[in-house]
């Protein structure tokens, strides 16, 4: 795995890093690449329970690779040398918007710790998030306007579901800065901390310790919420109740709670 991406994988919590702090994280093809390529292995790892996606260095992720934008201003043939690769046969997202929408397929809950920058696309990366834990300070925006442009890596999908419609066309039209507090106040961002990695982390365990089985089967249920009928939502809330009572990881679950215990959970 290429050395842009730091993934470390401790008691079923992944701690996934991206690793170009003097470029503040900003995505240049070789990113774009390496991220996928973490969340997609993660996906193949049954031990993962719960995932840690964080930046390293002075901020979360900076967006697009500033080389990239004054390679669009050279003679105006930006489709030409777009950093994001195309859509390959099969796929929902193309590569660059895989770089977010990676996260949200994965089968666990995945936590953004964010402090610093977080621009452009690397919100975008942020929203495939399912928690997001913020510093006061961090700086965020949708600032794709700036560069005379749209948001492009899932995020015109993803951003209504979480601030609602009116607020995402404010923030996508303007680009404007949005502070750790205002995030949570909008309902971009979770909460706030002052050490959001280490909350992170800490949160993360706190999952990992749970029916491992039953927090997959939850994200699931969740995220199909509002885009099937109720009747077909009500109907794949009961199969997976179903499979999951008196199922060896269910009965451990009781079992630990009344004999005051940690849980011991399988994987399998």
């Amino acid at each position: 795995m290429s050395d842009r991406v730091i993934v470390t994988v401790d008691a079923g919590v992944a701690d996934v890093r991206l690793n170009r702090p003097e470029k503040i994280n900003a995505l240049d093809p070789a990113m774009f690449a390496a991220i996928v390529e973490a969340g997609e292995s993660l996906k193949e790892d049954p031990s993962v329970r719960a995932v840690v996606l964080s930046g390293e260095g002075r901020g979360f992720c900076a967006g697009l690779d500033f080389g990239s934008f004054q390679a669009m201003a050279g003679d105006g043939s930006a489709g030409e040398r777009s950093p994001v690769p195309q859509m390959k046969g099969g796929a929902i997202a193309n590569p660059g918007q895989q770089t977010a929408f990676v996260w949200n397929e994965l089968p666990v809950p995945v936590i953004a710790a964010i402090h610093g920058a977080c621009l452009g696309g690397g919100l975008q990366i942020a929203l495939g998030a399912d928690i997001r834990i913020v510093a006061p300070d961090a700086q965020m925006s949708v600032l794709e306007i700036r560069w005379g442009l749209t948001p492009d890596m899932t995020g015109t999908q993803m951003l209504p579901r979480l601030v609602g419609l009116d607020v995402a066309k404010e923030l996508t039209f303007t680009g404007r800065m949005v502070s750790g507090r205002e995030a949570v106040d909008l309902g971009l961002a979770t909460r706030v901390s002052e050490s959001p990695r280490d909350d992170a982390l800490a949160l993360a365990q706190e999952i990992a310790a749970k029916n491992p089985h039953a927090v997959r089967g939850a994200k699931e249920l969740l995220n199909v919420a509002g885009f099937v009928t109720l009747e077909d939502g009500f109907k794949k809330e009961a199969k997976t109740i179903g499979g999951l009572i008196g199922s060896p990881n269910q009965v451990e679950a009781v079992k630990a709670y009344f004999e005051k215990r940690p849980a011991v959970f399988s994987d399998d």
